[in-house]
């Protein structure tokens, strides 16, 4: 699994269906991607929520930007990301 942070800045509408439900499917639409929301939170800034995910590859988080635009009227901006200890090996081998 490759975990990616998925950077989300409200629409206008967006922010009036903030909810408990609407939440909770966002954690149903990463789990029918074969994925698992770590964690996610409300931001202050540029962005107004990030959801740390993992999913099995780029195609599915690219299916999940998608979907979550669909479902949220939040327009995602993700990124991959490894934790540093692998980045450290991966440096080590070149």
């Amino acid at each position: 699994m490759a975990t990616f942070f998925m950077f989300g800045k409200y629409s206008d509408e967006a922010i009036q269906k903030i909810s408990v439900e609407r939440t909770r499917q966002v954690h149903e639409l990463i789990e029918r991607l074969q994925g698992k929301v770590k964690s996610i939170y409300a931001l202050l800034g540029e962005y107004d929520v990030v959801l740390i995910v993992e999913l099995p590859n780029m195609a599915e988080a690219m299916k999940a930007s998608i979907a979550l635009k669909r479902l949220t009227g939040i327009s995602f901006f993700s990124a991959a990301a490894l934790p540093v200890e692998e980045f450290d090996q991966l440096v080590g081998e070149i």
